[in-house]
């Protein structure tokens, strides 16, 4: 559910920044004598109202990712033979959904050098969140499960890491109507990715517990009791 509503959000994004004449469409070709921008995902959710939309749904989607990413921990922690891994995936994850934080709240026009490390962190450490849970979906191998998600998530890691690779060479020779292409595809990939834990999740139920370590407050009536028990030993 997070993986399709954060892609439907981000689609929203998209159509509302080309009816308003914003970006050229993907399926056309990019014309830098027209006013219009290549539709990259920053510059499609720049001006409102796109950008109060792609506000929102990079700070909803940076949130719950954070809790799917801390879910995910807990229930490898008890399973996992090297816990430096993930721990290492925890942080990298944790990271990554700030820096998605940095790209909804600050837009390209406002504040370009900021967004751009906020899309490096999403990028770069979500690719590597990506591959160390692959290689633990395996390696744990929940219900016998392993290969069932494992392999997806590899094939995904891949297609994940490609996307990135060609964005960057592409945006590098400003082919920007090709690289723009691979960006929606590397978001699309790694929602997808996400999208895969619902296989392990579905065989386990968390809940948060709240306790008290003191001793629970003596009540009137136990204080009386105690005190009735006592005469009646001294009589």
């Amino acid at each position: 559910m997070f993986s399709f509503f954060t892609s439907a959000g981000l689609w929203v994004v998209y159509f509302i920044a080309v009816e308003d004449d914003k970006i050229t469409p993907l399926n056309s070709q990019y014309n830098r004598s027209v006013s219009k921008s290549p539709p990259y995902i920053s510059i499609a959710g720049d001006a409102p109202p796109a950008s109060c939309v792609f506000s929102q749904v990079m700070n909803m989607a940076a949130f719950v990712g954070f809790i799917l990413g801390v879910l995910r921990y807990l229930q490898l922690k008890p399973r996992v033979r090297k816990p430096w891994l993930n721990i290492i995936s925890l942080v990298a994850f944790s990271l990554a959904c700030f820096g998605l934080t940095l790209v909804g709240n600050f837009q390209l026009s406002n504040d370009k050098e900021l967004h751009n490390i906020g899309t490096y962190m999403t990028f770069c450490l979500g690719t590597l969140f990506c591959w160390v849970q692959s290689y633990m979906t395996l390696k744990v191998n929940l219900r016998n499960e392993g290969r069932r998600a494992g392999i997806p998530r590899f094939l995904l890691s891949g297609a994940v890491t490609f996307c990135m690779l060609l964005y960057f060479t592409l945006l590098a020779q400003r082919l920007h109507m090709y690289a723009a292409r691979a960006q929606w595809a590397l978001a699309m990939f790694f929602l997808a990715f996400l999208g895969t834990f619902a296989i392990e999740f579905r065989h386990h139920h968390f809940e948060i517990v709240c306790s008290d370590d003191q001793e629970p407050p003596v009540s009137l009536s136990e204080t009386f009791s105690e005190v009735s028990e006592y005469q009646s030993d001294q009589l």
